[in-house]
């Protein structure tokens, strides 16, 4: 065979998969020797010759001479000689059937000849199980796929055994077999490849940007079998995190800004080994002119609420004029934010391979390089057609992709100046400087106060739909997953440019949320918000009391594991319903099914008083303020009210059509929720209680929900009731206005009891359905599922932690934001059916199905 060849000379190592064109596959190698004859004389090289799909590459052994690539479309003679001479029918029969798929004259005929090729390649090959690192290894599977990695795909064969994950690749590059052990596997993803359900990562450290390995199936059912495989193996190892629950960890500080993007890219489909769908990270930064870089005024930072393309009004208006006369399907930007293209311009000083491997062996003019990252946000802000946003690189700790360390030849810009090292604003020092303040930036309060404006717009509800018309958040249509089904289209060429339309315009990430993201929790005291904060700081004295309560409740949490019985009463004949406890915690009083109220003396160490107030069982009790009576609710549709000084029934309120669930008090409001589907709202002084004088009942406000509410509860100040159904719907209430502000169904059965974190950011509610769910309160987003192994009855918590009593009779800790239980501890004999805790959170009583109370105290 003979062309006008391709010549390179590479670095070590001088072959690369990089050599071959975008969609070729590498497929065998034979020893040869090139003959060439120059002034009559003739000259053999010895090298190994590449056979690929579109291609043949010869690499000398003498690293003098230079690669050659020949494509089949233009071969016609080209001498070689194998070394082997029995092989040589075989190569020529594979070399013309090559030369004859590469000269049909549609590219989607072309791929699949290509593609059958390959795979009858495949299937006369099987995985070598002398590969096994054990020779006890159990094969569970085997099947077809590709190694994917930046810019290349390495056909081959996979194989997973009880005690590993191997690839072979079918051409033995780069090398023989790659092996992946289960147990060291940390976390798995399905992903999604030219927007087709086939690609599966594997991790084996906690870092979720540089995967071990990423495989791409030819059928879905094969990726499923191996991920659930995988899944199933490690389930005691590895928790599957979901956008939810790591929402969760990064509102409550438990994770960074930057690892929470790290984390929505992954769960979006985005892998540093598909550049197009590379992790794609926001500009956070404005200015790029100061000498300094003021981190306390909100100039400094872009607007996170508006894509890169909404940031310039004027050019906005160019847009919107645009896509108002364009015919349908509308789009307002022509690019996207994330491309392979756009990925490499920010990299081509440390991967100027791939680069070249994209642009056909060159680089891109000097004037468009990546040379100043002023000059790069400027354009994005007045460039009709750039909208790009940033790389994970630009906050990580490696400031090499912003100098020229290998002195690559990126040509001249029109001034005469060559292009070297990235220029920096003014307020960097240096390269790594420049990262640092990066960093500081993306951690900064202003952006941790604003950074869901912007997750809405790339994850969220504001990626798609009426919501991103509105944000002016629209990109072309096959950047949406969903946006077309390659698979529905019957001509192959067209199948064929659409999907490296596809790959090389750029996608849009999975979309994550569906509902407004709720805002991170950040200290009140450093609010540098656009608008002022409505919180106002306290005085030095209430934050020196306020921090020292808080600190002795986070110690107490931190160590609720150490709980420990201290006693255990029987004192009812019928399970426990309601705990309340004077200030001093000197009297218990418990309410039960069996239709009393008892009170408990902790001094005296026995039971004290014992009150009937109907043949019906008693829900719940609450104490008022200044200990002066208890309140109980009945299945009798009553509320009684005890006083404690004078030892007897004071006061009878007929609140309910049905039996009456639960109880809340609040500044001279009481808050009745009943199973007549209504949670009601009385004014009752406690001046006229404390004093013994019967109350006059005002009904203020009555909520009415669809199903009868089985619990209620309010927030610290008041401002906010939580109510829970028999259906299993939470609904989150203005008590000031009385309106509804969300409405979740989240069991499905019904809720047992909710409680408001402890900063009334958040509702935890556990059901009949063994499940906890986490709300965030500012916009009803349900933010975490965990399914328990039973049913939970009741629970106190601080927002992170939980300690809940389960239908076993034990406690149990539970940690949200690894969903994990940490801690059982063995308590009652029947379901745990109520629980109290004090202020100090350092001591916790009991009641259960098996009628005792038991007292528990920190052992710290």
């Amino acid at each position: 065979f003979s062309s006008p060849p391709l010549f390179f000379w590479c670095l070590s190592p001088r072959f690369s998969l990089l050599l071959l064109d975008l969609e070729e596959y590498y497929f065998e190698q034979h020893t040869v020797y090139h003959v060439t004859t120059s002034s009559a004389k003739k000259r053999k090289i010895r090298g190994s010759l590449k056979v690929c799909s579109k291609s043949i590459i010869f690499e000398p052994e003498d690293h003098v001479e230079p690669i050659l690539k020949v494509c089949f479309c233009a071969l016609y003679t080209f001498l070689f000689h194998l070394e082997v001479s029995s092989k040589t029918e075989d190569v020529v029969q594979t070399l013309l059937q090559l030369h004859r798929a590469s000269c049909l004259d549609k590219l989607g005929d072309q791929t699949a000849m290509i593609a059958a090729n390959l795979q009858s390649r495949l299937a006369r090959t099987s995985f070598d199980k002398n590969s096994f690192q054990n020779v006890s290894e159990i094969p569970h599977m085997e099947c077809e796929a590709e190694m994917v990695t930046p810019l290349v795909t390495n056909p081959g064969h996979v194989c997973i055994t009880d005690q590993s994950l191997y690839f072979q690749p079918l051409n033995g590059y780069p090398e023989q077999v790659v092996r992946i052990e289960l147990h060291r596997v940390k976390q798995i993803y399905k992903r999604r490849h030219g927007l087709r359900p086939l690609g599966l990562e594997v991790f084996c450290t906690e870092n979720d940007f540089c995967s071990d390995i990423y495989l791409k199936f030819y059928k879905t059912s094969d990726r499923n079998d191996l991920y659930y495989y995988i899944a199933t193996f490690l389930e005691n190892h590895m928790v599957e995190h979901t956008a939810e629950s790591y929402m969760l960890q990064w509102q409550r500080g438990h994770l960074s800004n930057y690892q929470y993007l790290l984390h929505l890219n992954n769960l979006a489909d985005r892998s540093g080994n598909d550049l197009s769908q590379y992790p794609v990270f926001p500009w956070i930064i404005a200015d790029y002119n100061s000498t300094e870089l003021d981190m306390m005024n909100p100039a400094t930072f872009r607007d996170l609420s508006k894509p890169v393309g909404a940031l310039n009004k004027e050019r906005l208006e160019r847009l919107l004029s645009r896509y108002r006369d364009m015919p349908d399907p509308r789009f307002m930007y022509g690019s996207h934010y994330s491309s392979p293209g756009y990925v490499l311009f920010y990299l081509v000083r440390v991967a100027p391979e791939h680069m070249l491997c994209l642009q056909n062996g060159r680089y891109d003019n000097a004037d468009r390089m990546f040379n100043s990252i002023g000059e790069t946000w400027k354009n994005c802000l007045d460039g009709a057609t750039d909208f790009k946003e940033l790389i994970p690189d630009f906050y990580g700790n490696d400031p090499s992709f912003l100098l020229n360390c290998l002195s690559l030849d990126l040509g001249k810009r029109q001034g005469g100046s060559s292009v070297q090292d990235v220029v920096l604003p003014p307020w960097a020092a240096d390269a790594s400087d420049f990262l640092q303040k990066s960093q500081k930036a993306l951690e900064s309060q202003y952006v941790s106060e604003h950074l869901h404006e912007w997750i809405d717009l790339v994850f969220g509800f504001k990626q798609k739909g009426s919501e991103a018309v509105a944000a002016h958040n629209v990109f072309h249509p096959l950047t949406y997953e969903g946006g077309i089904d390659c698979d529905s289209i019957e001509d192959p060429n067209e199948k064929i440019a659409m999907l490296i339309q596809i790959l090389e315009f750029g996608q849009t990430p999975t979309q994550l949320f569906t509902t407004p993201h709720p805002q991170r929790i950040t200290p009140r005291f450093q609010s540098i918000s656009r608008t002022p904060s409505v919180n106002t700081p306290l005085n030095d004295e209430d934050s020196s009391f306020e921090d020292l309560t808080e600190e002795t409740r986070r110690l107490a949490w931190n160590n609720i594991a150490k709980l420990k019985l201290m006693s255990t009463h029987k004192i009812h004949k019928e399970a426990v319903t309601g705990i309340a406890v004077t200030r001093t915690a000197s009297s218990v009083f418990t309410t039960s099914q069996d239709s009393t109220l008892k009170m408990f003396s902790r001094e005296s160490n026995g039971l004290q008083r014992s009150m009937s107030f109907s043949n019906m069982a008693l829900s719940s009790c609450l104490m008022l303020p200044e200990d002066k009576a208890v309140v109980c609710s009945s299945w009798d549709n009553n509320v009684y009210f005890y006083s404690i000084p004078f030892g007897r029934r004071q006061d009878t309120l007929m609140g309910h059509d049905d039996a009456i669930s639960k109880m809340c008090w609040k500044d001279n409001q009481l808050y009745t929720a009943s199973w007549d589907s209504t949670v009601k709202v009385w004014q009752c002084d406690s001046a006229d209680i404390a004093n013994n004088k019967r109350c006059q009942f005002q009904l203020l406000a009555e909520f009415e929900h669809e199903a009868g509410v089985n619990t209620i509860n309010l927030n610290p100040a008041g401002t906010l009731l939580v109510s829970g159904t028999k259906d299993g719907t939470v609904t989150i209430w203005d008590t000031s206005s009385s309106v509804q502000l969300h409405q979740v169904h989240c069991h499905s059965g019904k809720i047992h009891d909710v409680a408001f974190s402890p900063d009334s950011r958040h509702i935890l509610s556990v059901g009949e359905d063994s499940c906890l769910k986490v709300i965030d309160v500012q916009t009803g987003m349900m933010i975490s599922s965990v399914q328990a192994d039973e049913e939970q009855r009741c629970f106190c918590w601080d927002g992170n932690t939980v300690l809940s009593g389960g239908q076993s009779g034990h406690l149990q800790v539970l940690d949200l934001l690894s969903n994990k239980v940490t801690t059982r501890i063995p308590g009652h004999s029947g379901a745990v059916t109520a629980m109290w805790m004090n202020e100090q959170c350092s001591t916790v009583i009991t009641g259960g199905e098996d009628k005792q109370i038991i007292f528990w105290k920190l052992d710290c």
